[in-house]
């Protein structure tokens, strides 16, 4: 490690800016965010940088820094664009034993700057030594996008209560106390109830722990999306990493669900069409059983629990039971087949509306209905149809369907192994069949690929 990462106190301490260009002003950028009294010395500042002196957010000196300007100065950037301006000021504040940085000289620099993810009073700084800014900047996307934007109120929140947590034990209950306001309690306050509950629901938690009391378990039901874990919503992300147990469906990718903590119980709920399935009613029993333990449980389903995912018996049995619940939407399978094809579910002068089918249910193949669906310019998605195919294509013929409609799998939309296969209703079957679909696919009636005939062609003969 060349650089030792640490956390300077800034509060009300003169910080130098050499420059009043662009770079300045991207340094500036960050460190208004600090409470250091900024200082700016550029002869000639740009006019964003001149508006921020007007406004009193930093003291601009329209003049060259100076030796006397660095007594007291905690940091210093030289951002002037010239690299005999910036020499200047490294200088000057190697003499004045000032820490400096230049812009764009990892060399020349006594300190460097960070990437950072701001939820003050929590600081995510990412470096890489100079050797990768790209990286860092990937890094901080990926940071940002995992730290809700209400995390910096949890901890001023939890700030304040620490005086009150150590009536806790030392060791894992208060460790345990912390970890479940942070990844559990204070971020369902504040979404259900805004700030104003945060504080209530720490001191309620608080007194739980104080008694020994576990607290309240709950159900989410999470739709996993189509399989690609980038795919999974932010909120699925967090729900999964808190859960105790994981109830998941036959459909959920393993990339899914190594995204689940080490700890949880993971129990395998899955269901095949025509297959062996675990029956509902247990489902729905492990679900209630586990949350009245106080466990958090995780309903974990392929693509969205609200399409085709028999929720309403799952959340009717939270119901009767008192179970809180709450439901987490994820991408439905029809949106990722539909982009893996680069077509739209709807298109102005194609199609007002399409309808989200199955190909079975409960009975065996599901009934529709097939002149409304035979008419031109229809278009369905059909859900658990590779079986149903030869049931689907004889309706629709029967109720005057063109042949020549378009038909397209999408076999393992999102995932490895990914395959668009291209047919009409005329050859709906023997094509499914010949096709071999093993993974799990989407049949779209009156959509076919927006890409080169040439290519639909190659697909067809690969079969």
């Amino acid at each position: 490690m060349q650089h030792f990462p640490v956390f300077m106190a800034v509060a009300g301490k003169p910080v130098i800016v050499a420059g009043g260009g662009e770079e300045a002003l991207a340094k500036l950028r960050l460190l208004l965010k600090t409470e250091a009294v900024l200082h700016v010395y550029a002869p000639e500042p740009e006019a964003e940088v001149a508006r921020l002196g007007e406004a009193g957010r930093v003291r601009l000196h329209r003049r060259d820094v100076e030796e006397d300007d660095l007594r007291g100065a905690v940091l210093a950037y030289g951002a002037t664009g010239d690299d005999q301006g910036d020499a200047r000021l490294a200088a000057l504040a190697a003499a004045a034993r000032v820490p400096f940085n230049l812009v764009d000289d990892l060399e020349g620099s006594a300190f460097i700057t960070p990437a950072i993810v701001d939820r003050d009073p929590v600081v995510v700084a990412i470096g890489t030594e100079g050797a990768a800014p790209v990286l860092a900047r990937a890094i901080k996307e990926d940071v940002e996008a995992r730290l809700p934007a209400s995390l910096g109120l949890l901890a001023v929140v939890g700030r304040a209560f620490r005086g009150a947590a150590e009536r806790l034990p030392w060791g894992r209950v208060r460790r345990d106390f912390w970890a479940r306001w942070y990844g559990e309690v204070g971020p369902r306050a504040l979404a259900e109830g805004g700030e104003a509950a945060a504080a209530p629901a720490l001191a309620t938690l608080l007194a739980e722990s104080l008694r020994g009391e576990r607290g309240a378990g709950r159900v989410d039901f999470v739709g996993a999306g189509p399989g690609d874990p980038e795919l999974l919503t932010l909120r699925a992300r967090k729900v999964l990493d808190r859960a105790d147990v994981v109830v998941f469906d036959r459909l959920v990718t393993p990339a899914i669900l190594d995204l689940a903590r080490r700890e949880a119980l993971m129990v395998d709920a899955g269901k095949e069409g025509f297959g062996p399935s675990t029956p509902q009613a247990e489902i729905d029993a492990a679900i209630v059983a586990h949350a009245r333990q106080g466990a958090q449980v995780v309903r974990l389903k392929s693509g969205d629990p609200t399409v085709f995912g028999r929720l309403d018996e799952e959340v009717e049995a939270c119901e009767r039971a008192g179970v809180a619940y709450a439901i987490h939407p994820g991408i439905t399978a029809a949106s990722a087949a539909v982009a893996a094809i680069g077509q739209s579910l709807t298109k102005r002068g194609r199609n007002a509306s399409v309808r989200l089918l199955t190909g079975h249910d409960v009975q065996g193949f599901a009934d529709h209905d097939w002149r409304a669906l035979a008419r031109p310019g229809e278009v369905a998605a059909i859900y658990m149809g590779k079986r149903a195919a030869r049931f689907v294509q004889g309706r629709l013929l029967m109720h005057g369907c063109d042949p020549a409609t378009p038909v397209t799998v999408v076999e393992n939309a999102s995932r490895p192994g990914q395959r668009v296969v291209v047919m009409t209703v005329s050859d709906m079957e023997p094509r499914m069949t010949e096709a071999g679909l093993s993974g799990p696919a989407l049949t779209f009636i009156g959509l076919a690929p927006r890409f080169a005939a040439a290519e639909a062609v190659r697909l067809r003969e690969a079969l």
